[in-house]
């Protein structure tokens, strides 16, 4: 199994929230997970490495990203930063702060819907990180604990209605399931988890749900913003990676298991998708275990 860090934050059942502001000039801290929901800001930190999932990025100045899926490994690396002051707040809080009961309630529509969708992680688009910026700017310095609690929610709720939101690791990779799609999008994406071992056709595909190929083929990439072979690939490539993290198997078959016909190209399959081959993606993941 992989040697990723589990964390075990200092929150208790009396706190709303942790949060920690740094400045540094060096990312020591590995890749970890950990069960608590975490948002965590960067200013100052072109060329860092952000590392959830199986997503692998470069960062600009700014950075705000979410994570919510209890187990996802993540990690902001050192990368190409040569910045000597960057500034790092990290916001973390139960998963129970907001019951389900609370969340189902309209007023909390958007910001549920954001905490399934970041499960597999979710970077915000610099607009938003804008209109949240004074709130987090002056978060960790206040006294009232209160106003810090009424603060955070208003900076959730804001994030929330970031249309230029975007998740990170595949579905895959992070196993958070089908979400709320169509039950016909659902029917697929179950068939594709079964037989992604196998050669599939988008002829195939179609049959699960009775319709012409290219007839499914638009109804998918409507409600996915997929094309259907295209997500058969990206199921594929998160189904390796989640291998290269969690076994010693050798990268030749970890890639017939996972549906590719043949190394070379699987390799450049897995780069253009990842950003590095598999064999480099595994070495991002080669920290030792620790619990603090």
């Amino acid at each position: 199994m992989a040697n990723v860090l589990r964390e075990i934050t200092s929150i208790t059942d009396k706190d709303c929230f942790y949060i920690v502001e740094r400045h540094k000039s060096e990312f020591t801290w590995p890749i970890h997970s950990h069960a608590e929901y975490e948002l965590n800001f960067i200013e100052k930190g072109r060329g860092v490495r952000r590392v959830v999932g199986d997503s692998i990025e470069e960062i600009g100045d700014y950075e705000l990203t979410l994570i919510t899926g209890d187990g996802l490994e993540h990690a902001w690396e050192q990368g190409r930063c040569s910045e000597p002051d960057i500034r790092e707040i990290t916001i973390q809080f139960s998963p129970q702060l907001l019951d389900s009961k609370l969340l189902a309630r309209n007023q909390f529509a958007s910001v549920r819907k954001m905490f399934e969708r970041a499960r597999m992680g979710m970077t915000f688009s610099m607009p938003a990180i804008m209109r949240v910026y004074n709130l987090l700017d002056t978060l960790a310095g206040k006294e009232e604990r209160m106003d810090q609690f009424l603060d955070m929610l208003k900076i959730l709720y804001e994030l929330s209605l970031d249309a230029g939101a975007r998740t990170l690791a595949s579905n895959s990779f992070a196993n958070t399931g089908y979400g709320r799609e169509s039950r016909r999008v659902n029917k697929v994406k179950e068939y594709i988890s079964r037989h992604y071992r196998d050669e599939i056709k988008l002829d195939d595909l179609a049959a699960q749900v009775a319709m012409a190929p290219s007839a499914f083929s638009r109804f998918f990439k409507q409600r996915t913003g997929r094309a259907p072979l295209d997500y058969v690939i990206d199921v594929r490539v998160g189904m390796a990676a989640r291998m290269l993290v969690d076994t010693s198997t050798s990268v030749s078959e970890i890639c017939y298991a996972c549906g590719f016909n043949n190394l070379s190209n699987f390799n450049r399959t897995f780069k253009a998708r990842r950003g590095y081959t598999p064999r480099d993606f595994r070495a991002l993941f080669t920290k030792n275990r620790i619990f603090v």
